[in-house]
């Protein structure tokens, strides 16, 4: 059986797209909550800086460490 750490990660992503991106819109239809999903998970991904990341995109953050 797990722990509350292992669930740590995806607890603070939620909290992260909770108030960054679903509180913040209204969806008429499925396929407009999908598509806003699907571009939060990249920008989170890709584009957002993260204090843990030393105030840099994952993204930049991957390519400074693997120079």
């Amino acid at each position: 059986k797990g722990n509350c750490h292992d669930n740590a990660c995806i607890e603070s992503f939620f909290s992260h797209f909770k108030s960054e991106m679903l509180y913040l819109n209204h969806f008429k239809t499925e396929a407009d909550l999908i598509q806003a999903v699907e571009e939060y998970i990249y920008f989170y991904n890709y584009k957002r800086f993260q204090k843990r990341l030393n105030h840099r995109a994952p993204i930049e953050y991957r390519i400074s460490m693997a120079a």
